[in-house]
């Protein structure tokens, strides 16, 4: 059987179609997922912590020109604002909205709350962010008969000790349940049943597709492709030729074939923290900036039980180019200071003329050590 990439579960639904009839299809029981999606997340609980939020457009920003939006309320959503947009863009789309500072340890707080809740009724959860996580409740530890009944049961007290709301969609896969989270937001579940899969992928427009962005996409509609039924009716060889490796995986989910297990308990492949400048700096001034940064990044890293070998030190230019130095020291640092060390020491290898400005750092942690047993690296420098 041909799989793509990170694909390491066999399991599939023989429900789709015919395995003498498509090579990438298989027999094996079907899995129960469920895609939990909080709604707003950041925006609904500062409008549960303080009332006088609740109904009103409410945007989770922080102060600056240069900031952009970490959440919005769905009444400001109805102004167009979204998250990752400017925030200048959404004051002016949104005159009326309230902008409120972010703050994640109480966001944190609240994921962990939900977690909570997400075990009561599996051990098989893989968080996908603090307000996002896929459930693989194929066998659930509160006895329930239907992934269904867990997903009300869920969204139920969530709502009732927690005061928020939360979207599910339920499917065979993690491909299909993430889009039926979405499908019926905000407080909402949509159920996607193994018989009802090809109908009611066929007409969605491509950029429902995971990894399908706006440059893939207007690719697709200059060829003509538009839904993903005119994936499902292009043959395997000529997706490859079009899309290379991932024209494969087009092919899987078209036909409503996702083999991605739940994975629980994934390692961090990363720690990072970074901030946009309220005024373009040159390098010289981004010392406290860098101090800071990597202050809240050891923070982040100190309940990690792995060392992190590589320091990376980001900065982008006036320019919007990014620049990226990283160093693998023989130990990984121990101290914040040792941090700060090497993280003020990568800012020494970028090889720009005094004049340029920046407007952003960033400073990381990666390469983390899946056993500290493990002897130490070379060192390396990029």
């Amino acid at each position: 059987m041909r799989q793509n990439g990170g694909d390491v579960c066999p399991a599939t639904m023989s429900t789709l179609l015919s395995t003498s009839a498509d090579p990438l299809a298989t027999s094996v029981q079907l899995r129960k997922i469920v895609h939990v999606d909080m709604d707003a997340f950041y925006a609904s609980v500062e409008q549960r912590d303080n009332p006088t939020l609740r109904g009103k457009p409410v945007v989770v920003a922080w102060p600056g020109k240069r900031s952009v939006v970490c959440a919005a309320s769905y009444e400001a959503r109805r102004y167009g604002v979204r998250s990752a947009l400017p925030a200048i863009t959404a004051e002016r789309l949104c005159p009326d909205a309230i902008f409120v500072k972010p703050d994640f340890v109480r966001y944190k707080a609240v994921s962990l709350a939900v977690r909570a809740i997400f075990e009561r009724h599996t051990a098989m959860i893989e968080p996908l962010s603090l307000d996002e996580a896929y459930l693989d409740v194929t066998e659930n530890l509160a006895g329930l008969p239907t992934a269904t009944r867990v997903a009300k049961a869920i969204r139920q007290q969530i709502h009732d000790e927690l005061n928020l709301t939360a979207s599910a969609g339920v499917a065979p896969n993690k491909f299909l349940a993430k889009i039926a989270s979405n499908w019926k937001k905000p407080n909402g579940l949509f159920v996607i049943q193994p018989h009802e899969i090809q109908a009611f992928l066929l007409p969605l427009p491509v950029g429902r597709i995971p990894g399908v962005g706006k440059v893939t996409e207007e690719r697709m509609k200059q060829a003509g492709i538009q839904t993903v039924g005119d994936i499902h009716a292009m043959d395997l060889t000529t997706l490859e030729n079009t899309f290379g490796r991932y024209g494969v995986r087009l092919y899987e989910l078209a036909r409503g074939i996702d083999h991605s297990p739940v994975v629980s308990n994934r390692l961090r492949k990363q720690i990072s923290a970074e901030d946009t400048f309220p005024e373009d700096i040159p390098l010289v001034e981004t010392e406290a900036a860098i101090r800071q940064l990597a202050e809240k990044v050891w923070n982040a890293s100190r309940n990690n039980a792995r060392g992190a070998r590589t320091v990376v030190l980001k900065l982008k230019t006036k320019e919007f180019r990014s620049l990226t130095r990283s160093l693998t020291p023989l130990a990984p640092p121990s101290t914040c200071e040792e941090l700060t060390t090497i993280a003020l020491s990568l800012r020494e290898r970028v090889e720009l003329t005094p004049t340029q400005l920046f407007r952003l750092a960033g400073v990381g942690l990666n390469n983390f050590q899946a056993d500290e047993q493990e002897p130490p690296p070379c060192p390396s420098l990029c």
